[in-house]
């Protein structure tokens, strides 16, 4: 079976008798610091070892034709005539073209094809890795002279307007600035970042994939986003100063927000405490402790579960599974939520056995099968060919 790689050269070739410039750029993981980003917190972002392809090559003329390897599914339009396309896929490559169109960035058409092998609905944000291998090959391609950064925003706003997921910089950030080796610490408001180094010593990162879609997931993403504002318009008006929720203390959430409906109070609760809890776990990496890191991993779990109700019951029972297991230092969910995957931390050398053992409880008590994903820490967007 061909791999994403040659799967798209090959596709185009065929299609177009073109050699093509191929760029691929990841999915990612996220250790900790989940919801923090669209409030301005804090992040703990790794690009992995799953990514979203394309091969692509200029045209005369303004019209763009798409392939989705894939899907076995093609669309044509145009710079001048292009909308948002019910079929889903074509619009996270068209909120790209509308982002540069909207910059006033001199490209003409072009042919592309794209595949991946980030698993759709795990949240490992396939979305953002298509997007930015879309920004970071048309800025080859046209010499746009766009930097890492101008990429990842650009990719980030064309899915807040185009797409309409009023997502964070992180899944964008993650998938262009990605570092083998290492996790990035990123500060979502001022945008400074740090390498954390994440080499971890006969210890692998397991994504347990639920294989529940999350179709609730960019509605219920907007609702928190909108939540977590109300809180900071109440906390406002006793601290001006306090702009987003990161700029809040937990004692200004008990104080100002304690007669607040349950949904305000809990949602800001929860991402000021995830807030603070990143920057114990870095410390917590940097000294090498990688039990208190993974405790971590397990309170953020009950937090998005419980105060910020973005789990699920097969993702909250995959996680009750790792805490029997000694060889598992730390799990909870990853990604929007109501479905996707839990991240875990797991001892090498017992991986297959508690593999296993996970896959069998799972199905013994929901009657499905889930996948796992052992996944490395790797470079960011990158041209292949």
């Amino acid at each position: 079976m061909k791999n994403s790689h040659e799967l798209v050269l090959e596709t185009f070739k065929e299609k177009f008798n073109k050699q093509p410039l191929v760029v691929c750029s990841p999915g990612r993981v996220n250790l900790i610091g989940e919801h923090t980003d669209y409030n301005m917190g804090f992040v703990l972002p790794a690009a992995v070892n799953k990514a979203a392809y394309i091969a692509i090559s200029k045209r005369d003329d303004d019209k763009i034709v798409l392939v989705a390897a894939d899907m076995d599914d093609e669309i044509e339009t145009s710079l001048s005539n292009y909308s948002f396309s019910e079929k889903g896929w074509p619009n996270y490559v068209i909120c790209i073209v509308d982002q540069l169109l909207k910059a006033n960035k001199q490209i003409k058409g072009f042919n592309a094809v794209i595949s991946g092998d980030v698993p759709l609905g795990a949240g490992m944000s396939s979305s953002a890795a298509l997007e930015c291998a879309v920004a970071f090959a048309l800025n080859e391609l046209y010499n746009l002279e766009l930097s890492k950064m101008d990429i990842a925003k650009i990719a980030q706003k064309g899915e807040n307007e185009f797409v309409g997921v009023k997502c964070g910089i992180m899944d964008q950030f993650a998938s262009v600035f990605g570092k083998k080796g290492h996790v990035i610490k990123l500060d979502c408001r001022s945008l400074e970042y740090e390498y954390v180094p994440f080499e971890l010593k006969g210890i692998k990162i397991v994504l347990f994939d639920s294989m529940v879609k999350h179709s609730l997931a960019s509605s219920e993403y907007n609702v928190r986003s909108s939540q977590c504002q109300e809180g900071v318009s109440i906390i406002q008006q006793k601290y001006p100063e306090v702009k987003f929720l990161r700029d809040a203390t937990i004692e200004m959430v008990e104080e100002c927000l304690h007669d607040a409906s349950p949904d305000i109070y809990n949602r800001c609760k929860y991402v000021v405490e995830e807030n603070n809890r990143l920057l114990a776990a870095c410390a917590d990496l940097e000294a090498g402790n990688i039990e208190a890191f993974g405790q971590k991993m397990y309170q953020t779990h009950t937090g998005l579960s419980e105060l910020y109700e973005v789990s699920c019951p097969e993702l909250d029972f995959i996680v009750s599974c790792t805490k029997k297991e000694e060889a598992i230092l730390g799990a909870r969910m990853m990604g929007g939520g109501f479905g996707g995957c839990v991240i875990s931390l797991v001892k090498e050398e017992h991986l297959d056995e508690v593999i296993k053992r996970v896959k069998e409880a799972y199905f013994n008590k929901l009657n499905k099968g889930m996948n796992v994903y052992i996944s490395q820490i790797e470079d960011g967007t990158r041209i292949l060919a």
